[in-house]
């Protein structure tokens, strides 16, 4: 590829993004287009996985399950009709294939080419050959009637949201409750989200992730080991072991890292091989079992568009008040990423376990976290907004 193409496919790529639009790319090659095959790499199975429109881990193999949708190529002058097929084949491991019909008239070998998921349909934008940017200044442009269309009523919901937040802000409010959950509780009460204890994301598929600021840690999701497969098949099994007394409760609060065991002797290990994260004791006795599958599903789950929010704590009359100030827009977060960062250390986990003196076992965890400085290495697309002058 020329050094102008590569220019132009980083354009492409940056408009896309800071339009807010959720992608992914592949390249076709000269076999793949002469012989009507093409790759269904991690990176496109995890957005499609991610758009919910197809998910390959669920299929079984041959043409008796191959997946039929519609599918459109775009350029400035053309919206061109036609269908994705997706399949897994009986050959070998049964690797995840698609193919575009018509594709080797829209896109030569090689070539960038962008799938965006919309209304259960794929829309493809061949990166290497069409000028984004030059697009979204024609309204009689495909592409810019599609990225219009797509964006209002992708982004209703974050702008209906984001008024309310800046209605909010104009003011300091008073918690309406104290600790660590209190600007959480506080902002969702005010924004007229009844508290439950769904997985789901708070504001009509957005999740809300407020603090007090600072650089500390924030929870990404909540999700308890698979005690199927653990030594320990519960919450309270882990306490019994290694647990300690702390007044009248009999508790364990620590932190989980794959850097180095905490204090209770507790440390993680990610198995590659088996794709699982593993908790082990003193390196020499294993406690419990996370599948990567389940972790990646659960970030995708909580985390496929959030709203970071940033408050600052004030004293007005001996009662806590907050001001809101920023707020970081993220999508997509990169699931691929998770189990690297978390073998890196970069996220950890806490155990939040406790047993009180009537003998009843609570757990607010696992949290898995991670500092708020780290965010962009999950979450590469952010938009910020400051909600205070």
């Amino acid at each position: 590829m020329s050094t102008f193409s590569q220019n132009l496919v980083a354009q492409n790529v940056k408009a896309l993004a800071q339009f807010g639009v959720e992608f992914s790319i592949f390249e076709p090659t000269l076999t793949g287009l002469k012989k009507s095959i093409l790759d269904a790499t991690h990176v496109v199975r995890s957005h499609l996985e991610l758009e919910n429109f197809h998910f390959y881990w669920h299929q079984g193999q041959g043409p008796d399950h191959k997946v039929v949708k519609k599918a459109y190529f775009l350029s400035d002058d053309v919206k061109q009709s036609t269908s994705v097929s997706l399949y897994r084949p009986n050959t070998k491991k049964g690797d995840p294939r698609m193919w575009f019909r018509g594709l080797p008239k829209f896109a030569s070998p090689d070539d960038k080419v962008a799938i965006v998921v919309f209304h259960d349909e794929l829309y493809l934008i061949n990166l290497t050959m069409s000028n984004i940017s030059l697009s979204l200044k024609f309204e009689n442009s495909y592409i810019y009637q599609f990225l219009n269309h797509l964006r209002d009523e992708r982004f209703s919901v974050a702008d209906e949201l984001l008024e309310q937040l800046s209605r909010l802000a104009k003011k300091p409010f008073p918690a309406l409750r104290s600790g660590d959950t209190a600007i959480g509780y506080t902002l969702e009460t005010m924004l007229g989200i009844e508290a439950n204890s769904s997985k789901q994301p708070d504001y009509k598929g957005i999740e809300l992730k407020s603090g007090r600021g600072g650089k500390n840690r924030t929870t990404l999701f909540a999700q308890v080991a698979d005690w199927k497969v653990s030594p320990c098949k519960s919450s309270a099994e882990i306490l019994s072991k290694y647990g300690y007394e702390r007044g009248d409760d009999f508790k364990l609060y620590c932190t989980v890292s794959t850097q180095k065991q905490n204090s209770q002797g507790l440390g993680f290990i990610y198995d590659q091989s088996k794709d699982e994260l593993q908790e082990w004791h003193n390196s020499s006795e294993l406690v419990a079992i996370w599948s990567g599958d389940v972790l990646r599903q659960r970030l995708r789950e909580k985390h496929a568009e959030t709203f970071w929010i940033e408050a600052k704590s004030i004293d007005i009359e001996g009662v806590e008040h907050f001001q809101l100030k920023t707020v970081t827009h993220t999508r997509a977060p990169i699931l691929s990423q998770l189990m690297p960062l978390i073998e890196s250390g970069v996220i950890t986990m806490d155990h939040l376990i406790k047993k009180n003196a009537k003998g009843r076992v609570s757990e607010k965890g696992p949290l898995f976290k991670m500092n708020k400085s780290d965010l962009e290495l999950l979450f590469p697309i952010s938009i910020n907004h400051c909600l205070i002058n």
